[in-house]
């Protein structure tokens, strides 16, 4: 299976006009970080984790031309607002696409997606089937996900492991006993917003210990704000088998 980074930023990192810091207007394309989302391809599907509101452009930059299912950790809008633009698959496939959902997160779907699960179906308007996930392993194809909640401030969030490939976006604490869902993974990807003390996402240091405490042979920090630093100065200051993702990135899991 492959992993790509279809992005590794947040909304408060997304470079803007009117910052101006070093890392916003840096060459450096490592420093140009998307909302966060990553895609799993196995021989037999292709799944997106998270459709933010760089979806769109995420799918035309990587030449994805096939999309079996979302799987969508949370319902904050840079995580879920762009998947409207599923209705480009369907038209292709002729098919709708899958869409994996705690109840809660579909209640938020449902909200901001109104049109997409109304009774009278418009012409053209994005097609999916609907899952329910809790904290049980599911399948999707050949690709076998198992949930791993963390807590983001007081909203519980989803990571995934596969195999031996974990993906973690917006924690702040996790439980002892999810912690041992993680344990023997040997690609952790974790968030480390900034520097700074944040209520509701790992800093620096903080994602650090973390991936400490995991052990796995390689981490991958992801969720980055601009106010964390260049790409550049930042990979100087990590240890060995720690690495700041960044957007295109691929791996295989």
């Amino acid at each position: 299976m492959t992993v790509t980074f279809l992005g590794t930023g947040t909304s408060q990192g997304v470079p803007v006009i009117a910052c101006g810091c070093e890392v916003c207007t840096s060459a450096d394309p490592y420093d140009n970080r998307l909302r966060s989302a990553i895609m799993i391809e196995s021989d037999d599907k292709t799944v997106v984790i998270d459709s933010g509101p760089d979806f769109r452009y995420q799918m035309l930059r990587e030449k994805v031309k096939k999309l079996d299912a979302i799987v969508f950790t949370h319902e904050h809008k840079d995580h879920i607002a762009g998947m409207d633009d599923i209705r480009a698959f369907n038209y292709f496939q002729n098919a709708p696409v899958d869409i994996y959902a705690t109840e809660r997160v579909q209640t938020a779907l449902k909200r901001e997606f109104a049109y997409v699960f109304a009774e009278f179906k418009y012409p053209g308007i994005p097609q999916v089937n609907i899952h329910t996930i809790d904290l049980d392993p599911f399948n999707i194809g050949s690709i076998r996900f198992i949930p791993v909640e963390v807590m983001h401030y007081k909203l519980p969030v989803l990571g995934f492991r596969v195999n031996d490939f974990t993906y973690i976006t917006d924690a702040k604490t996790v439980a002892a006993s999810e912690i041992e869902k993680i344990k023997g993974t040997k690609t952790l990807v974790i968030n480390a917003l900034q520097t700074e003390s944040h209520i509701s996402h790992f800093t620096l240091d903080e994602a650090l210990l973390f991936a400490q405490e995991i052990g796995a042979q390689n981490t991958y920090l992801t969720h980055i704000s601009h106010r964390l630093g260049k790409y550049e100065d930042i990979s100087k200051q990590l240890p060995a088998g720690i690495e700041l993702a960044y957007d295109g990135l691929k791996l295989k899991i």
